[in-house]
């Protein structure tokens, strides 16, 4: 019997990037769990994670400062069209801002949201594959399993979480979406030389999974 001990170490390492990626929907107001804003299901109203602003940031949203300690100014409460403002607890300098639909680059915003989406319900999708259907097909026959490229989808993803929208952002998760793609074609070359009927169920989830993965 072949021991399941690197395809269950890959499936751990995939875990912590599908949970990874999941906490950054919810963050985002992406996503439909529990951190989810009541906005994520509108492609034309997506909440984005806090942020600071003060000084020349205020200026650039049209709200003037705060004046005369801890007094509000006429215009501190004003909204913009493309942004909200809420004030922190603390009463500090702290804006949620609530994209509109008006807000720049809002279509490169929801083909991020796309491409996000695609690549957590297809690593959703692998690790279910993996588990029921790979890990009782390794118990009875051993094939390679390429635990190096897991551990990378990890860490790419642990980075991505780290990343503002930007440029750094796009590569990283085009990154994610090359390693996973990489990891399910790998899956298959290593499913070539176990004949049985488990093996063509697993081989057609998989290929399943890189239709849902097209280049990007």
């Amino acid at each position: 019997m072949a021991s399941p001990a690197p395809l269950v170490a890959s499936i751990s390492h995939q875990m912590v990037a599908l949970q990874t990626l999941q906490l950054l929907q919810q963050e985002w107001g992406w996503g439909d769990g529990p951190g989810a804003t009541g906005g994520s299901r509108d492609p034309d109203h997506v909440s984005a994670a806090p942020v600071r602003c003060s000084g020349r940031g205020r200026a650039l949203l049209g709200l003037e400062p705060e004046v005369g300690g801890g007094a509000v100014g006429s215009g501190a409460r004003t909204r913009t069209p493309e942004a909200g403002m809420v004030r922190s607890a603390e009463g500090g300098s702290e804006l949620l801002l609530l994209p509109r639909d008006r807000r720049p680059c809002t279509l490169a915003r929801m083909a991020m949201r796309s491409a996000l989406a695609r690549v957590v319900d297809s690593t959703s999708e692998l690790v279910s594959v993996e588990q029921t259907l790979l890990g009782p097909l390794q118990q009875e026959r051993s094939f390679p399993i390429h635990l190096k490229d897991s551990v990378e989808f990890r860490n790419i993803c642990s980075h991505l979480a780290l990343q503002i929208e930007g440029q750094q952002f796009d590569r990283d998760l085009s990154a994610a979406h090359q390693c996973l793609k990489t990891i399910v074609k790998k899956l298959i070359q290593s499913l070539a030389n176990v004949p049985s009927d488990a093996h063509v169920v697993a081989c057609a989830s998989l290929r399943q999974i890189l239709q849902n993965l097209p280049d990007v």
